[in-house]
Protein backbone atom coordinates (compact mmCIF):
# COMPACT_ATOMS: atom_id res chain seq x y z
CA UNK A 1 0.00 0.00 0.00
CA UNK A 2 1.10 3.52 -0.77
CA UNK A 3 0.75 6.09 1.59
CA UNK A 4 2.15 9.63 1.76
CA UNK A 5 5.34 10.12 3.98
CA UNK A 6 3.34 12.14 6.00
CA UNK A 7 1.50 9.41 7.01
CA UNK A 8 5.06 7.76 7.82
CA UNK A 9 6.72 10.39 10.09
CA UNK A 10 3.19 10.90 12.30
CA UNK A 11 3.83 7.06 12.95
CA UNK A 12 7.65 7.42 13.14
CA UNK A 13 8.34 10.73 15.32
CA UNK A 14 10.68 10.17 18.40
CA UNK A 15 10.27 6.73 18.38
CA UNK A 16 12.43 5.34 14.90
CA UNK A 17 13.43 6.45 11.53
CA UNK A 18 12.01 5.39 8.25
CA UNK A 19 14.76 3.79 6.01
CA UNK A 20 14.80 5.59 2.32
CA UNK A 21 16.27 3.37 -0.37
CA UNK A 22 16.90 4.62 -3.78
CA UNK A 23 16.62 1.84 -6.58
CA UNK A 24 17.29 1.67 -10.24
CA UNK A 25 16.29 -1.58 -11.19
CA UNK A 26 14.24 -5.26 -11.12
CA UNK A 27 16.81 -6.80 -8.55
CA UNK A 28 16.90 -3.77 -5.84
CA UNK A 29 12.87 -3.91 -5.90
CA UNK A 30 12.50 -7.10 -5.26
CA UNK A 31 15.39 -7.23 -2.44
CA UNK A 32 14.09 -4.13 -1.43
CA UNK A 33 10.42 -5.49 -0.63
CA UNK A 34 11.95 -8.98 0.55
CA UNK A 35 14.11 -7.13 3.29
CA UNK A 36 11.16 -4.54 4.33
CA UNK A 37 8.59 -7.81 4.85
CA UNK A 38 11.40 -10.13 6.58
CA UNK A 39 11.30 -12.36 3.28
CA UNK A 40 14.84 -13.74 4.12
CA UNK A 41 16.99 -16.74 2.67
CA UNK A 42 18.10 -16.79 6.30
CA UNK A 43 14.52 -17.16 7.95
CA UNK A 44 12.26 -18.23 5.32
CA UNK A 45 9.98 -16.57 2.91
CA UNK A 46 6.90 -16.08 5.26
CA UNK A 47 6.31 -12.34 6.36
CA UNK A 48 8.45 -12.10 9.83
CA UNK A 49 6.89 -9.50 11.98
CA UNK A 50 9.65 -8.45 14.26
CA UNK A 51 11.31 -7.47 10.97
CA UNK A 52 8.84 -6.50 8.67
CA UNK A 53 8.87 -2.31 8.42
CA UNK A 54 7.57 0.31 6.42
CA UNK A 55 9.95 2.23 4.02
CA UNK A 56 10.33 4.61 1.47
CA UNK A 57 11.69 3.99 -1.94
CA UNK A 58 13.42 6.58 -3.28
CA UNK A 59 13.63 7.28 -6.89
CA UNK A 60 16.33 10.42 -8.32
CA UNK A 61 16.50 12.00 -11.59
CA UNK A 62 19.18 9.94 -12.78
CA UNK A 63 17.28 7.13 -11.82
CA UNK A 64 14.27 8.15 -14.11
CA UNK A 65 16.81 8.97 -17.00
CA UNK A 66 18.38 5.61 -16.92
CA UNK A 67 16.05 3.80 -19.23
CA UNK A 68 12.56 5.30 -19.17
CA UNK A 69 10.31 6.15 -15.99
CA UNK A 70 7.46 4.24 -16.76
CA UNK A 71 9.48 1.57 -16.63
CA UNK A 72 10.60 1.80 -12.89
CA UNK A 73 7.04 3.44 -12.22
CA UNK A 74 5.62 -0.20 -13.43
CA UNK A 75 8.27 -2.26 -11.43
CA UNK A 76 6.39 -0.49 -8.05
CA UNK A 77 3.08 -0.88 -8.97
CA UNK A 78 4.02 -4.70 -9.98
CA UNK A 79 5.63 -4.85 -6.54
CA UNK A 80 3.00 -3.97 -4.69
CA UNK A 81 0.60 -6.63 -6.03
CA UNK A 82 3.64 -9.34 -5.44
CA UNK A 83 3.78 -7.75 -2.08
CA UNK A 84 0.47 -6.49 -0.74
CA UNK A 85 1.84 -6.61 2.67
CA UNK A 86 4.05 -3.85 2.42
CA UNK A 87 3.22 -0.05 3.16
CA UNK A 88 5.24 2.04 1.99
CA UNK A 89 5.76 6.07 0.32
CA UNK A 90 7.72 6.16 -3.16
CA UNK A 91 9.06 9.72 -3.17
CA UNK A 92 11.16 11.70 -5.61
CA UNK A 93 14.73 12.21 -4.68
CA UNK A 94 16.46 15.37 -5.10
CA UNK A 95 13.62 16.57 -7.34
CA UNK A 96 13.95 20.14 -9.66
CA UNK A 97 11.58 22.03 -9.80
CA UNK A 98 10.15 20.71 -13.22
CA UNK A 99 10.71 16.96 -11.82
CA UNK A 100 8.82 17.87 -9.25
CA UNK A 101 5.82 19.08 -11.21
CA UNK A 102 5.97 16.19 -13.50
CA UNK A 103 5.96 13.24 -10.54
CA UNK A 104 3.52 15.29 -9.04
CA UNK A 105 1.25 15.13 -12.56
CA UNK A 106 1.53 11.54 -12.91
CA UNK A 107 -0.45 10.42 -10.44
CA UNK A 108 2.51 7.82 -9.24
CA UNK A 109 4.54 9.50 -6.79
CA UNK A 110 2.90 10.30 -2.56
CA UNK A 111 6.15 12.39 -2.08
CA UNK A 112 8.52 15.07 -3.67
CA UNK A 113 11.24 16.28 -2.70
CA UNK A 114 12.33 19.97 -3.98
CA UNK A 115 16.43 20.52 -3.88
CA UNK A 116 16.65 24.05 -3.91
CA UNK A 117 19.52 24.58 -1.34
CA UNK A 118 21.97 26.11 -3.90
CA UNK A 119 20.08 29.06 -4.07
CA UNK A 120 19.80 31.93 -2.44
CA UNK A 121 17.28 31.45 0.98
CA UNK A 122 14.98 33.57 -0.85
CA UNK A 123 14.51 32.04 -4.23
CA UNK A 124 14.66 28.26 -2.18
CA UNK A 125 11.29 29.59 -0.17
CA UNK A 126 9.88 30.79 -3.37
CA UNK A 127 10.47 27.97 -5.34
CA UNK A 128 9.76 25.18 -2.91
CA UNK A 129 6.72 27.08 -1.77
CA UNK A 130 5.45 27.01 -5.72
CA UNK A 131 6.06 22.88 -5.41
CA UNK A 132 4.36 22.79 -1.91
CA UNK A 133 1.18 24.12 -3.55
CA UNK A 134 1.08 21.87 -6.30
CA UNK A 135 1.59 19.09 -4.73
CA UNK A 136 -0.47 19.68 -1.45
CA UNK A 137 -3.45 20.32 -3.83
CA UNK A 138 -2.16 16.94 -5.24
CA UNK A 139 -2.47 15.39 -2.10
CA UNK A 140 1.37 14.68 -2.08
CA UNK A 141 4.07 15.34 0.56
CA UNK A 142 7.15 17.71 -0.05
CA UNK A 143 10.36 17.67 1.27
CA UNK A 144 12.32 20.64 1.08
CA UNK A 145 16.79 21.25 2.06
CA UNK A 146 18.05 23.76 3.56
CA UNK A 147 21.82 23.92 3.88
CA UNK A 148 24.42 22.11 2.34
CA UNK A 149 25.98 18.90 2.52
CA UNK A 150 29.42 18.22 0.46
CA UNK A 151 30.12 14.99 -1.08
CA UNK A 152 29.08 13.54 -4.57
CA UNK A 153 25.60 12.33 -5.66
CA UNK A 154 24.71 11.69 -9.12
CA UNK A 155 24.93 15.12 -10.82
CA UNK A 156 25.16 16.76 -7.52
CA UNK A 157 29.34 17.74 -6.15
CA UNK A 158 29.59 20.16 -3.36
CA UNK A 159 33.33 20.54 -2.02
CA UNK A 160 33.99 20.51 1.77
CA UNK A 161 34.72 24.08 2.42
CA UNK A 162 31.26 25.20 0.77
CA UNK A 163 29.00 22.72 2.74
CA UNK A 164 27.29 24.48 5.35
CA UNK A 165 25.02 23.33 8.22
CA UNK A 166 21.30 23.95 8.61
CA UNK A 167 20.80 27.22 10.91
CA UNK A 168 18.28 26.43 13.26
CA UNK A 169 16.56 29.95 13.35
CA UNK A 170 16.58 29.95 9.27
CA UNK A 171 14.83 26.49 10.00
CA UNK A 172 11.86 27.84 11.56
CA UNK A 173 11.18 31.03 9.14
CA UNK A 174 11.81 28.72 6.11
CA UNK A 175 9.25 26.06 7.19
CA UNK A 176 6.86 28.51 8.13
CA UNK A 177 7.16 30.47 4.59
CA UNK A 178 6.91 27.35 2.56
CA UNK A 179 4.68 25.09 4.35
CA UNK A 180 7.16 22.25 3.46
CA UNK A 181 6.45 18.87 5.35
CA UNK A 182 9.79 17.90 6.14
CA UNK A 183 13.11 19.61 5.89
CA UNK A 184 16.38 17.83 4.73
CA UNK A 185 18.75 19.29 7.21
CA UNK A 186 22.79 19.32 6.78
CA UNK A 187 24.26 18.42 10.02
CA UNK A 188 26.81 16.63 8.72
CA UNK A 189 27.09 13.91 6.82
CA UNK A 190 28.06 13.99 3.19
CA UNK A 191 26.68 12.40 0.11
CA UNK A 192 28.79 9.31 -1.61
CA UNK A 193 31.47 6.71 0.17
CA UNK A 194 33.93 9.20 1.22
CA UNK A 195 32.54 10.89 4.00
CA UNK A 196 34.15 12.96 7.06
CA UNK A 197 37.03 14.06 5.43
CA UNK A 198 38.91 16.67 7.47
CA UNK A 199 36.33 18.53 9.58
CA UNK A 200 33.28 16.39 8.32
CA UNK A 201 31.14 14.92 11.00
CA UNK A 202 27.62 14.59 12.57
CA UNK A 203 26.23 16.89 14.45
CA UNK A 204 23.73 16.27 17.07
CA UNK A 205 23.75 19.29 18.78
CA UNK A 206 22.62 21.12 15.83
CA UNK A 207 20.20 18.47 15.39
CA UNK A 208 18.48 19.36 18.75
CA UNK A 209 18.77 22.88 18.15
CA UNK A 210 16.86 22.42 14.80
CA UNK A 211 14.51 19.55 16.86
CA UNK A 212 13.98 22.31 20.20
CA UNK A 213 12.62 24.71 17.41
CA UNK A 214 10.73 22.51 15.12
CA UNK A 215 8.76 20.28 17.87
CA UNK A 216 7.06 17.64 16.24
CA UNK A 217 8.53 18.86 12.91
CA UNK A 218 9.87 15.33 10.50
CA UNK A 219 13.72 16.12 9.66
CA UNK A 220 15.07 14.11 6.93
CA UNK A 221 18.97 13.15 7.13
CA UNK A 222 20.17 13.07 3.90
CA UNK A 223 23.99 11.24 2.87
CA UNK A 224 23.48 8.80 5.96
CA UNK A 225 25.01 5.71 4.13
CA UNK A 226 27.48 3.61 7.01
CA UNK A 227 29.68 2.52 4.15
CA UNK A 228 30.41 -0.92 5.77
CA UNK A 229 33.62 -2.11 5.72
CA UNK A 230 32.84 -5.73 4.96
CA UNK A 231 31.41 -4.58 1.55
CA UNK A 232 34.29 -2.15 0.84
CA UNK A 233 36.87 -4.53 1.55
CA UNK A 234 34.70 -7.53 -0.61
CA UNK A 235 34.61 -4.82 -3.36
CA UNK A 236 38.48 -4.06 -3.47
CA UNK A 237 39.23 -7.95 -3.07
CA UNK A 238 37.37 -8.61 -6.02
CA UNK A 239 39.49 -6.27 -7.73
CA UNK A 240 37.74 -3.02 -6.71
CA UNK A 241 39.05 0.19 -5.80
CA UNK A 242 37.83 2.21 -2.66
CA UNK A 243 40.65 3.36 -0.90
CA UNK A 244 39.58 5.29 2.62
CA UNK A 245 35.82 4.86 1.71
CA UNK A 246 34.14 5.96 5.43
CA UNK A 247 30.58 6.45 6.25
CA UNK A 248 28.31 7.40 9.09
CA UNK A 249 28.07 5.10 12.02
CA UNK A 250 24.97 2.94 11.91
CA UNK A 251 24.93 3.71 16.15
CA UNK A 252 24.16 6.98 15.30
CA UNK A 253 20.85 6.43 13.57
CA UNK A 254 18.35 5.60 16.23
CA UNK A 255 19.63 8.79 18.46
CA UNK A 256 19.80 10.69 15.34
CA UNK A 257 15.84 9.41 15.37
CA UNK A 258 14.78 9.73 18.78
CA UNK A 259 15.77 13.82 18.37
CA UNK A 260 13.35 14.00 15.40
CA UNK A 261 14.75 12.71 12.40
CA UNK A 262 12.38 10.19 10.81
CA UNK A 263 14.35 10.04 7.33
CA UNK A 264 17.09 8.55 6.36
CA UNK A 265 18.64 8.22 3.16
CA UNK A 266 20.55 5.28 2.61
CA UNK A 267 21.80 4.78 -1.49
CA UNK A 268 25.89 4.08 -1.84
CA UNK A 269 25.23 1.11 0.75
CA UNK A 270 23.17 -0.38 -1.40
CA UNK A 271 25.45 0.04 -4.60
CA UNK A 272 28.38 -1.19 -2.37
CA UNK A 273 26.12 -4.54 -2.25
CA UNK A 274 25.60 -4.42 -5.79
CA UNK A 275 29.31 -3.85 -6.59
CA UNK A 276 30.58 -6.77 -4.38
CA UNK A 277 28.22 -9.37 -5.46
CA UNK A 278 28.88 -8.51 -9.66
CA UNK A 279 32.55 -8.54 -8.89
CA UNK A 280 32.46 -11.95 -6.76
CA UNK A 281 30.33 -13.36 -9.31
CA UNK A 282 32.80 -12.43 -12.63
CA UNK A 283 36.09 -13.52 -10.29
CA UNK A 284 34.30 -16.99 -9.59
CA UNK A 285 32.79 -17.69 -12.32
CA UNK A 286 34.52 -16.02 -15.18
CA UNK A 287 32.62 -18.85 -18.15
CA UNK A 288 29.58 -17.87 -16.76
CA UNK A 289 27.86 -15.01 -18.74
CA UNK A 290 23.91 -15.56 -16.91
CA UNK A 291 23.19 -12.07 -16.30
CA UNK A 292 20.41 -13.88 -13.40
CA UNK A 293 23.45 -16.07 -11.61
CA UNK A 294 24.57 -12.31 -9.74
CA UNK A 295 20.87 -11.10 -9.86
CA UNK A 296 20.03 -13.89 -7.67
CA UNK A 297 22.64 -13.44 -5.24
CA UNK A 298 22.28 -9.83 -5.09
CA UNK A 299 18.66 -10.05 -4.53
CA UNK A 300 19.12 -12.39 -1.04
CA UNK A 301 22.01 -10.12 0.03
CA UNK A 302 20.00 -6.77 -1.06
CA UNK A 303 16.91 -8.43 1.41
CA UNK A 304 18.91 -8.98 4.02
CA UNK A 305 21.04 -5.99 4.13
CA UNK A 306 17.59 -4.01 3.81
CA UNK A 307 16.52 -5.94 7.41
CA UNK A 308 19.56 -5.00 9.34
CA UNK A 309 19.57 -1.16 8.10
CA UNK A 310 15.87 -1.32 9.54
CA UNK A 311 16.78 -2.39 12.94
CA UNK A 312 19.60 -0.06 13.67
CA UNK A 313 16.96 2.71 12.31
CA UNK A 314 14.44 1.36 14.75
CA UNK A 315 11.63 0.68 12.07
CA UNK A 316 11.87 -3.32 12.64
CA UNK A 317 8.68 -4.77 13.70
CA UNK A 318 6.93 -1.62 13.41
CA UNK A 319 4.69 -2.55 10.34
CA UNK A 320 1.60 -3.89 12.10
CA UNK A 321 1.50 -1.40 14.72
CA UNK A 322 1.51 1.34 11.80
CA UNK A 323 -1.12 -0.76 9.46
CA UNK A 324 -3.49 -0.47 12.94
CA UNK A 325 -2.59 3.69 13.04
CA UNK A 326 -3.45 4.16 9.53
CA UNK A 327 -7.15 2.39 10.05
CA UNK A 328 -7.97 4.20 12.91
CA UNK A 329 -7.22 7.22 10.88
CA UNK A 330 -8.97 6.28 7.75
Amino acid sequence: MIVTTRELFEHAYGQYAVGAYNINNLEQAMGLFRGNLGKLESTGQDVDPAVAAPFIIQISRGARGYTDKRMLEALIRAAEEVFPEAIFAVHLDHGTEEACYDCIESGFYSSVMIDASHESFEENVAITRRVVERAHAAGISVEAELGMLGGVEEDIEVSEEHACLTDPDEAVTFVEQTGCDSLAVAIGTSHGAYKFQGGQGLHFDRIEQIAQRLPGFPLVMHGSSSVPREWVDRINAAGGEMPGASGVPEEHYLPAAKLGVTKVNIDTDGRLVWCAVHRESFRDKPADFDLRTPGKVFMGAYAEFIAHKNQKLGSAGQLESLRAALAVTA
